[in-house]
């Protein structure tokens, strides 16, 4: 059996995505800058989809910028937000500390420029309050910064009330929902939200390609020099098969919502309780406030990389945690974050599943997990010797 759990890392580009963008390979493959018939097909087609991309998320067409992924995006909110805040003499920016690296990286970057970072500490579930974002918020506050849901543990931030509490300070807001666009309904509008990442490699769109919403009247930086393509703010020639792929995947995903979320959410609770039946599991995340068809656990006296490459040998594709972090040896900030120590992060598993998912397969990662957790204890010395302990705490306890 082969089954891909690894969804949150990148999923696989459906064969409807596929077939729109063909032709602006083979037969439409002017430049959309370019004032001939087949660049002006492109152009028409690449507009076309920003109005399609538009009315997904709620906004104006003009506030839809095509970037290449997640991480430009993120950085070019960011910085641009930044930049309003130093011309206005504020310097002060609030964010999480389990965002994703393409967030946090910059904000150590801005920091080396005499901004002032606050990171605020998520709860043991991985969740901040509004009323924490109020509290942190102040007269020189420039940006609040928060993910929509985070990329290792599924859970799901109550976004619109922070947003409705930015708005009332007059602070703007950026959310990084690369791993929420497409299995979670998001209206910039309601959700109160002033900037927003996305990118199509994580709802089945094509890898290099993603969108930065901007309210209308935020100045955006350029972070690239060059053209004036996307209105001057994101210049080189637009990848219009991507883009047109990438709307394509986020029509489908929007029109499906409600149906996949229908299958996954039983599905995914199915393999949470599954995994819950091995001894010192930990699950991490919310119970409630999660992503449809994400699962993290921590597994005591494992490591997660030998889990990961054992289920490989099993036909299962799953990770330990963030795939841009993949080359670490470091346990993931995120379940630091979250309260777990070093070596309990260690032994993490992330399995992430699509609408594709059957239960069969769910009780077979269920079979498989335990076989090989047990197996990876069995060779354990450190694990036996804990354990050994734990009992004898725990007969002392009832004696």
């Amino acid at each position: 059996m082969e089954i891909y759990a690894d969804n949150a890392a990148t999923t696989k580009l459906s064969e409807d995505v596929l077939e729109v963008m063909l032709p602006f390979m083979k037969e439409v493959f002017g430049n959309p800058s370019s004032p001939y018939k087949i660049g002006q097909k492109a152009r028409n087609a690449l507009e076309d989809a920003r109005k399609k991309a538009a009315y997904i998320l709620n906004c104006e067409a003009r506030e839809i910028y095509f970037t290449s992924g997640g991480t430009e995006s993120d950085n070019q909110a960011i910085i641009s937000a930044a930049r309003i805040g130093e011309k206005q003499g504020k310097k002060h920016i609030i964010s999480t500390n389990f965002e994703h690296h393409a967030v946090l990286n910059t904000l150590k970057m801005l920091e080396k420029e005499g901004f002032d970072v606050e990171l605020l500490q998520v709860d043991s579930n991985g969740l901040i309050s509004e009323k924490q974002v109020e509290e942190a918020i102040r007269s020189d506050t420039a940006l609040v910064t928060i993910m929509y849901a985070n990329n290792e543990i599924g859970t799901v931030l109550p976004i619109s009330k922070i947003g409705e509490i930015c708005r009332k300070k007059g602070v703007l807001f950026h959310t990084d929902a690369v791993q929420a666009a497409g299995h979670i309904l998001i209206d910039v509008k309601k959700d109160n939200i002033d900037m927003l990442s996305l990118s199509a490699h994580k709802f089945h769109g094509p890898k290099g390609v993603g969108i930065l919403y901007v309210k209308r009247g935020i100045e955006l930086s350029g972070i690239l020099q060059g053209g004036l393509q996307e209105r001057g703010k994101r210049p080189g020639t637009e990848n219009c098969p991507g883009i047109i792929g990438m709307v394509k995947a986020l029509e489908d995903a929007s029109a499906n919502l409600y149906k996949y979320t229908k299958k996954l959410v039983p599905l995914r609770d199915k393999l949470i309780a599954g995994l819950e039946e091995i001894e010192y599991a930990e699950l991490n995340g919310d119970r409630q406030r999660r992503l449809p068809g994400t699962v993290n656990f921590c597994f005591e006296g494992i490591d997660g990389r030998s889990l990961v490459l054992l289920l490989d040998d099993k036909g299962i594709s799953a990770s330990s945690g963030s795939a841009c972090t993949s080359g670490s040896s470091d346990p993931s900030h995120v379940l630091l974050a979250i309260g777990r120590t070093k070596e309990l992060a260690r032994g993490s598993l992330r399995l992430s599943f699509d609408e594709s998912i059957k239960e069969e397969e769910i009780d077979y990662i269920v079979k498989s997990v335990k076989e090989i957790v047990a197996f990876l204890r069995s060779q354990s010395e450190t694990y036996k010797k804990e354990k050994q302990i734990n009992e004898c705490c725990k007969k002392e306890y009832v004696v």
